[in-house]
Order: C-alpha cells, then structure tokens, then sequence
C-alpha cells in the first residue's frame, strides 16, 4: 500500500496542514486504518478505494473517523490527479458527507462542500475560561466558531485543551477580520485527538459564510492563522454549497509494509 504526505492549502512544503493518503486496492480492517491514523499522528489519514462507482474515500484522525475533512479531501485529490489519473482535471469522492467533487484549475483545487447551518449562541463564562480571552459572539453548527475582536488576539491565543473539551462542537474555531486577508481563523479539536488543526478546511463551511455575511461579499479570503499557515479561497453559493480551494505540495511518498 502507497502513503503520500501531503501538505495541503499551501505552495511550499512544510506549511499548511499535511495529511496522509493511503491508496488501496481493497479496504482492510476498520482496525488497521485506525491504527495507521493514530501511527502518522497527523490531523488526518486519509483512504481511497477505487469502487465500481467511482473512488470512496474515508478520513480517520488519530482518535477516530470523521464525516468531512477539507484538507485530506484537497490532499487526495492531488495525489489522484497528479500520480493516478494524471490525465485528468477533476475527481469525485463517495463519503459519509455524500459525493464530493474537486476541480484542478492551474495551481487551485476546488473543493465542492455542504454549507453548515449554524445559530448565534450565548457567550458563556466557559468559553472565556477556555480561550483566555472573551468572545464577541459565539455559533454553533457542526462545530462551535467564536469571533473575536481583532487578528493579533486570534494569533496569540493560548487555549486550555482541557476546557477546550467542555466547549459544544466538533472543533473550538476562532476568527477575527483580517488584516490582509478577509479573516483570519485557527482551530483547535481536543475532542478528535487535535490540540491545533494547522489548516482546517472543513470549518470554513462555517466561519467563511459568516464573513460572507458579514462583509457582504460572495468571496472570503482566509488565512489559518497557526504556526504553519495556510490559505484558503472561499465562494458561497446560493444552493447551500461552498466551494473551498487551495494548493498542495507532495513532501514524502512511502510504503507501508505491514
């Protein structure tokens, strides 16, 4: 079995947010996957069968699988259309988040994703005590997204992972309008095994329609704001769809023996 690192959202290597891809020719034990995710100890392994209907691909993070992840998704769409299927300039993945399509367009990889819903929530004592820092405003959809006031403090936070924990959503996101960029984000998934997800593509179907809204503007620029970095180009749609695109950069290409 093949194992590509990738380093997703980025042009250069040892930025964004690197995944691995295994591509197989026949699924193993749930088990195996499991324990390959929790041997990388990346955010996220990620792993592709080619089916009859198509590629399916399934996203495991060292503590256990997941619905959606937007790096490994733009990750293994690089690996299959630059060493599978080079020929090509789009592929479609069967996934628990439903089919999943991504485009090559020159450097970029669109990503078609579903647009979380979210709802406005209270800010509580907890998250103050979780982040060091008191929220503006709080949603909560799939994950939790907390806005605060400005760049520098998203950048210089310090969270408590362990009352991270105690926070509602899948992923503890925070973001703030950008300087250079429409905002700027960092997200942090205790619960999945993650204390800093370096560039999490996923929470952008939440934290980029807010700022669409906000700023009025169908295309949010974002930058990850952790200590790899990373860039993503965001475009809402009026169907409930986002499309997310990034670069990606191979760094290391391997067996796995067992």
């Amino acid at each position: 079995m093949k194992q590509y690192i990738v380093d997703a959202f980025t042009s250069v290597p040892f930025a964004g947010n690197p995944a691995a891809v295994c591509v197989m020719e026949q699924w193993p034990e749930e088990t195996f996957m499991k324990n390959l995710a929790l041997e990388n100890n990346l955010s996220e392994t990620a792993f592709i069968v080619k089916e009859e209907d198509g590629y399916r691909l399934r996203w495991f993070t060292p503590a256990s699988e997941v619905d959606l992840c937007g790096h490994a998704t733009l990750a293994s769409s690089f690996v299959i259309l630059n060493y599978i299927e080079p020929e090509s300039t789009s592929v479609s993945f069967h996934t628990r988040s439903g089919i999943l399509t991504i485009k090559k367009h020159e450097n970029l990889y669109e990503m078609d994703f579903p647009v979380y819903e979210q709802k406005e929530i209270n800010v509580t004592e907890e998250m103050t005590k979780a982040f060091g820092v008191k929220p503006l405003k709080a949603y909560l959809g799939t994950d939790l997204v907390c806005v605060f006031a400005d760049e520098e403090t998203v950048r210089t936070m310090n969270p408590d992972q362990t009352l991270l924990k105690v926070l509602p959503g899948r992923i503890q996101n925070v973001t703030a309008r950008g300087k250079e960029t429409d905002c700027v984000s960092r997200s942090f998934a205790p619960k999945l095994g993650v204390a800093e997800d370096p560039v999490c593509g996923s929470a952008h179907c939440q934290i980029a329609p807010y700022w669409s809204e906000i700023l009025k503007k169908e295309s949010v620029t974002a930058y990850q704001a952790s200590a790899r970095g990373g860039y993503l180009h965001c475009r809402i749609h009026e169907n409930g769809r986002i499309t997310i695109s990034g670069e990606a950069v191979l760094t290391a290409m391997s067996e796995i023996m067992v």
